[in-house]
C-alpha cells in the first residue's frame, strides 16, 4: 500500500491505496505541538501494515504554522556590506496606498542580529570584492553568542555565482555545526535582493523547528517499522524525500493544500476535464486554484500573510498558484464595532473545537450554524451533540445583536461564510481573466460539497465533482503526484538576442543539476520528465508572465513560437499585446518530473438497488436562496453508479455532506464520484 497522511490545522487525514484499488482512510484530530502523535495514532487506527506499506508521503502544516504563530528558531543574517537593511526597507509599492499609518512587515531578523562582512559579486557573476573569511568568522561568532539557533546568508547577485555563499556557508558549518545553516542558492537562483533574502530568512527561521519535527516523525514511523521511502509533499505540487526538506523547509509551507489541488488535477485527467476550479473547504481555511487546459500555474512570487492592507512576506519558492482564505468549518461567527456580522478567520481548530464537538468550544462556528441549518446530521459527530448548547451559543453571540433567533443566526452565519468562498473563487478566476461558466468546480475537504451547488449556481458553473472520500481528498491527492524539482536562473536578455548555443548551455546546466538530484533519489532517467519554462516580458516591463517553451536547442522558429505564447499570454492576464516590441526573458525555468507509481482508480461496486432504499430519512434543510425546505437525506455509500438524483436532496458521507439544490441533478459516476450538474437562473 502506498499511504499519504496529511495534517491540517483542525484534522489529520490519512489514505492508503493498494495496487489492487483498495482503499483505506481515516480521519481524526490534529494534534499540536506534537503533530506527530496524530499521525501515529491515525495509523495504528485505520490498520495499515507496516510491511505492506510501500511509500509514505505527508503534508503537514507545520512549517505555515510555525511562520504565522512566529513559533520559530531565533535567526541571524549574514549579508554583503551595506545590505544589512534589505529586509527593513523591503518594497516601496504598498497595498494600503492612502493609509498614512500603514506600516511595513517587521522582519523576522531582527537588526541586531543582522551582521555585513566583505564581499561583492557583479550583475553578471564576476566577483569585485573576495569574500572576507575573517568577516564571517566574526559574524558567526557573534551570532552564537547573542544566542541564535540558525543562520541565513544571503550576498547580493549570488544569483549570478554562488561561489561566495558557498564559501561562507562552508564555514560557518566547520565553526559552528550545531546551527542551521542555510544559503540563498539553496533555495533560489532568482534576482531580486528583497525577495530572495526574505525568503532564505524564512527558510532559516523554520529550519530548526522542521527539523525536528521531521527527525521526530521519523522516529516514530522507524519504531513503528514503517522502513518504506519516506516523502514530504511539497508546495510545488511534487514530492521530495526527507532528508530534502530538511534542507529546504520553505519548499513545504503550503505542503497540504497543493495536494488537493494535484488530487482535482488527476482526477480531471481520469474523466476528460481539464477546465477546473479546485475548491477545497476544511477546518480552518477555505483554498481555490485554478487548472487551465489541464495545467496548474506555479508561481514564484507568493506571500504569506497578505492581504488588501498588508504587505506580507515574500517567498521566492515554486507555490501552486492558490487562494487561500480563513473561511472553513471551524471558523467563528463573531460580530465586529460596527455591529455586522463576520465569520473567520478566527478558528476554533481541534480543541476546543466547534460547540457541536462537545469539548469546550463556546463561540459558535460555521459547523454549528450546519448543523443547525439541518445541513449536518448530529448522528455524524464522534459523541452526543448539545443542540441546546449550539443554540445557545448561535442565540447569544450572533441572533441576539442582530434580533434573530438561532435558527435565523445560523442562516447567517452560513450567508457571510459562502460569501467570502464566492470572492475566493472569484479572485482565482475573473480577477484572473478566466469566465468561470467555462471551469468544472471540485469540490472537497469536509466544507466543500457543502457548499458548492449555491457558489456553483451563483458563478454560473454549471457542472460540479465530489470526489470520493472527499474529505480526505487532499491525502488522496498526495498518492496522485510525482517527485518534483524546480530549478530557475535568472539570466535577463532579449529574446532575438539569445544565441542558440548560449542558451542551451544554460538549459544543460539546469538538467544535469537535476539529473544529479533524480540520481540521487534512485529515479532513473526513463522516468524522468523534462519541462521548460521562461518568465517573460516586454523590454522595459518590470514584471513577467510564465511561458512554456520547446525543448532546447532553439532555432529561429522556436524563438517565433515562443514569442507567439508570449505574446497570447500577456494579452490574457493585461488585456493587450505589442507584437513590435522587444521582448525580454528574464528567468529559464526547469521543472522535472521523477515518476512514481501510481494506483488506479477503483469502480462502484455498490450494489444496484431502488433508490429509496437509500434514503435514511427526511428533514429540513436551509437552502441558499430556496430557504428551509423538507429534504431527503441519501446514503452515499448506499448509490449505485448511475443513480440520478434531483434537488432538494442531500447526500451524506463520513464527514462530508453534499447539498443538491432545486433545479439541480445529481448523478454518480462509474469510480462513485457525485456530478451535478446546475441549471443556471
Amino acid at each position: 500500500m502506498r499511504v499519504a497522511t496529511d495534517i491540517g490545522g483542525t484534522f489529520t487525514d490519512l489514505v492508503a491505496l493498494a495496487r489492487d484499488g483498495g482503499m483505506v482512510i481515516a480521519k481524526g484530530d490534529t494534534t499540536p505541538p506534537n503533530f506527530e502523535e496524530g499521525v501515529m495514532r491515525l495509523l495504528a487506527q485505520s490498520g495499515v501494515k507496516a510491511e505492506e506499506t510501500i511509500a509514505f508521503i505527508h503534508g503537514t502544516t507545520t512549517i505555515i504554522n510555525a511562520l504565522t504563530e512566529r513559533k520559530g528558531a531565533k535567526t541571524g543574517l549574514i549579508t554583503t556590506r551595506g545590505f544589512r537593511d534589505v529586509l527593513e526597507i523591503a518594497r516601496c509599492n504598498r497595498p494600503d496606498l492612502f493609509n498614512l499609518v500603514f506600516a511595513k512587515p517587521t522582519p523576522f531578523i531582527p537588526r541586531y542580529l543582522r551582521y555585513e562582512v566583505d564581499e561583492r559579486v557583479a550583475f553578471d557573476g564576476s566577483v569585485i570584492t573576495a569574500l572576507s573569511e575573517d568577516d564571517v568568522k566574526k559574524a558567526v561568532t557573534a551570532l552564537r553568542r547573542d544566542g541564535a539557533e540558525a543562520i541565513a546568508i544571503c550576498f547580493i547577485n549570488a544569483y549570478a555565482n554562488d561561489a561566495h555563499e558557498r564559501q561562507a556557508a562552508a564555514l560557518a558549518r566547520e565553526l559552528w555545526p550545531e546551527a542551521f545553516v542555510t544559503a540563498s542558492y539553496e533555495v533560489t537562483r532568482e534576482w531580486r535582493e528583497y525577495e530572495r533574502t526574505s525568503t532564505i530568512a524564512l527558510n532559516a527561521y523554520v529550519g530548526p523547528v522542521a527539523s525536528r519535527y521531521i527527525y521526530n516523525l521519523e522516529k516514530s514511523l522507524d519504531a513503528a517499522r514503517i522502513s518504506c521511502g519516506k516523502f514530504f509533499m511539497q508546495s510545488n505540487g511534487g514530492v521530495t524525500p526527507f532528508a530534502a526538506a530538511r534542507t529546504t523547509p520553505i519548499q513545504m509551507v503550503e505542503s497540504g493544500p497543493v495536494a488537493g489541488v494535484f488530487g482535482a488535477l488527476t482526477l480531471g485527467r481520469i474523466i476528460g476535464e481539464k477546465q477546473l476550479i479546485s475548491f477545497d473547504v476544511g477546518g480552518t481555511t477555505a483554498k481555490c486554484s485554478l487548472i487551465d487546459g489541464g495545467e496548474v500555474k506555479i508561481v514564484t512570487n507568493y506571500r504569506i500573510e497578505r492581504t488588501d492592507r498588508y504587505a506580507g512576506y515574500p517567498i521566492m519558492a515554486p507555490v501552486v498558484d492558490i487562494v487561500e482564505i480563513g473561511s472553513g468549518g471551524g471558523s467563528i461567527a463573531w460580530m465586529d464595532d460596527t455591529g455586522s456580522l463576520r465569520v473567520g478567520p478566527q478558528s476554533a481548530g481541534a480543541l476546543p473545537g466547534p460547540v457541536a464537538y462537545g469539548k469546550g468550544g463556546t463561540r459558535p462556528t460555521t459547523t454549528d450554524a450546519c448543523l443547525l441549518a439541518g445541513r449536518l446530521s448530529p448522528h455524524n459527530f464522534a459523541g452526543r451533540v448539545d443542540l441546546a448548547a449550539v443554540e445557545k451559543a448561535l442565540r447569544e453571540e450572533v441572533g441576539r445583536p442582530l434580533n434573530m433567533d438561532a435558527r435565523e443566526a445560523a442562516v447567517g452565519i452560513i450567508r457571510v461564510a459562502e460569501a467570502n468562498m464566492y470572492n475566493a473563487l472569484k479572485l482565482v478566476s475573473v480577477r484572473r481573466g478566466y469566465d468561470p461558466r467555462e471551469f468544472t468546480l471540485v469540490a472537497f475537504g469536509g466544507g466543500g460539497p457543502m457548499h458548492a451547488s449555491s457558489l456553483a449556481r451563483e458563478l454560473g458553473i454549471r457542472r460540479v465533482i465530489v470526489p470520493v472520500a472527499a474529505a480526505v481528498f487532499s491525502a488522496w491527492g498526495m498518492l496522485m503526484t510525482d517527485v518534483r524539482h524546480d530549478y530557475l536562473q535568472t539570466r535577463i536578455r532579449l529574446l532575438s538576442d539569445a544565441a542558440a548555443e548560449e542558451t542551451a548551455a544554460l538549459w544543460r546546466d539546469l538538467e544535469a543539476r537535476a539529473a544529479a538530484d533524480l540520481r540521487a533519489q534512485h529515479i532513473g532517467d526513463g522516468d524522468a520528465a523534462y519541462f521548460y519554462y521562461a518568465d517573460m516580458r516586454y523590454a522595459g516591463q518590470e514584471h513577467t508572465v510564465k511561458v512554456q517553451t520547446p525543448a532546447p536547442p532553439w532555432d529561429e522558429a522556436g524563438k517565433a513560437e515562443i514569442a507567439r505564447r508570449f505574446h497570447e499570454t500577456h494579452e490574457h492576464y493585461y488585456t493587450f499585446k505589442l507584437e513590435q516590441a522587444p521582448i525580454e526573458i528574464v528567468n529559464l525555468h526547469l521543472a522535472v518530473h521523477g515518476r512514481m507509481e501510481k494506483p488506479e482508480l477503483p469502480r462502484l461496486t455498490a450494489p444496484r438497488i431502488p433508490l429509496m432504499e437509500a434514503v435514511k430519512e427526511i428533514r429540513s434543510v436551509y437552502f441558499t436562496g430556496d430557504g428551509f425546505r423538507e429534504t431527503p437525506i441519501y446514503d452515499r455509500d448506499r448509490l449505485f453508479a448511475g443513480a440520478e438524483i434531483t434537488g432538494p436532496a442531500l447526500v451524506e458521507e463520513k464527514d462530508a455532506a453534499t447539498l443538491v439544490g432545486a433545479g439541480q441533478k445529481l448523478t454518480v459516476d462509474i469510480y462513485g464520484g457525485l456530478i451535478l450538474e446546475t441549471e443556471v437562473r
